[in-house]
């Protein structure tokens, strides 16, 4: 078998393996059986055997990704292909129509799921049947013409402010390095959760006076950050000396990965934010992050350059303070006119 042809036979167990351990569950979310929960199949379809038109096209599409983007895309895939396999009869998903996906967006807004995310599992759609189309599996793509929910200006994350951001940072300095550091790079640099997960030891380095880190964005980018002292402090007490393997590290030296820094943060909000201890999430600080870095004066281009987004609308959604009118740039105008 050639390389290519083994790697498009391991990316379909991507979509229909196991679960992975679930996240802590969201309030929007339930454990009923439904298009926004991953379950196992009862069995599987003959249309997705080896060798099946969609396996290739499943194999191929995944293929084009990788890192948390290729997983991201697996786990929308697979709630997708649960349904098409529990809800639509057992349905080729090569052989629907728009009244199928639309059914199935339907099913997804009614189970409560936001707009956001919503249109980001039609976007895997989307991308996934253009990949057929393009292959010359499909002549037409199902998701033509399928309407997409609107994405509002604003985000459902509550974020964190300046006074609580400092709390968390202090009960994580008070827990041990290894917390203070996930803290300090999750809200001093907003880097998402994968990115913390993903982030070694050998990747820290120096330029031009600054103490930089290597990390992995989406899309399997790779981009230097720089450390704010404290935190490049806080990072070399924490490895002792330490200069290979994962930069976080659990008792048994292997790697933190995403659900246990969200534990870690659970734990350490108890404390530090106990309002929000039951919901707080990764995110949050990268949302706390872009507002309490334009409050502090760090100009749009910057903040959106630092939190790795490719397009500055996505950073203005994250900016929660952004309608503040003590902001609103008539003020340094009058100041500059006399």
């Amino acid at each position: 078998m050639s390389t290519v042809a083994s790697q498009r036979a391991a990316a379909v167990p991507v979509v229909f393996s196991a679960a992975p351990t679930p996240l802590p569950p969201t309030n929007r979310e339930t454990a009923a059986v439904s298009p926004t929960t991953p379950v196992p199949v009862a069995h599987q379809p003959v249309w997705l055997d080896a060798g099946s038109p969609l396996s290739q096209v499943l194999a191929g599409f995944l293929l084009a990704y990788t890192g948390a983007t290729r997983t991201a895309y697996a786990t929308d895939l697979r709630h997708y292909l649960t349904w098409t396999t529990t809800r639509a009869a057992d349905t080729d998903p090569l052989s629907v129509t728009r009244a199928h996906v639309d059914a199935y967006a339907g099913g997804l807004t009614a189970d409560g799921l936001g707009p956001a995310t919503v249109a980001r599992r039609l976007a895997a759609l989307a991308g996934f049947y253009a990949y057929a189309v393009d292959e010359g599996h499909l002549q037409r793509s199902p998701m033509t013409r399928v309407r997409r929910p609107r994405v509002g200006e604003e985000t459902t994350s509550t974020g964190l402010d300046r006074s609580e951001l400092s709390a968390l940072i202090a009960a994580a300095h008070a827990d041990g390095p290894r917390s203070l550091v996930t803290v300090l790079l999750l809200g001093l640099n907003g880097l998402r959760v994968s990115e913390v997960a993903g982030a070694r030891a050998e990747h820290l380095g120096t330029e031009r006076g600054h103490r930089v880190l290597v990390i992995t964005r989406k899309g399997g980018r790779t981009a230097r950050v720089p450390l704010a002292p404290r935190t490049a402090t806080a990072v070399e007490a924490y490895l002792a000396g330490r200069t290979h393997g994962p930069l976080l590290v659990t008792r048994t030296g292997a790697g933190m990965d995403r659900h246990a820094i969200w534990r870690l943060l659970r734990r350490l909000a108890r404390d530090a934010v106990p309002d929000k201890a039951a919901s707080i999430h990764p995110h949050d600080l990268r949302h706390a992050f872009v507002t309490l870095s334009l409050d502090a004066g760090a100009s749009l281009r910057d903040v959106q350059d630092a939190a790795g987004h490719a397009d500055p609308r996505t950073t203005r959604r994250y900016d929660r303070a952004r309608h503040h009118l003590d902001r609103h740039p008539t003020y340094a105008l009058a100041g500059l006119i006399s």
